[in-house]
């Protein structure tokens, strides 16, 4: 993953810019933790099969 220099948060009172070094290691961190917890292409549509078999 290259590294982040900038992020775009979107709230409801518009979007904010946050380039601050330290702010934008929480983000990298944020999202190492959800890559970490995501599936896999292939296991994230078996996943949602399942689940739409089980609807």
């Amino acid at each position: 993953m290259p590294k982040l220099d900038t992020v775009v948060r979107d709230a409801p009172h518009g979007a904010a810019l946050v380039d601050f070094e330290a702010q934008l290691e929480a983000f990298r961190t944020l999202f190492r933790k959800v890559e970490a917890a995501s599936l896999d292409p292939v296991r994230s549509r078996d996943f949602i099969h399942r689940l739409m078999k089980e609807l």
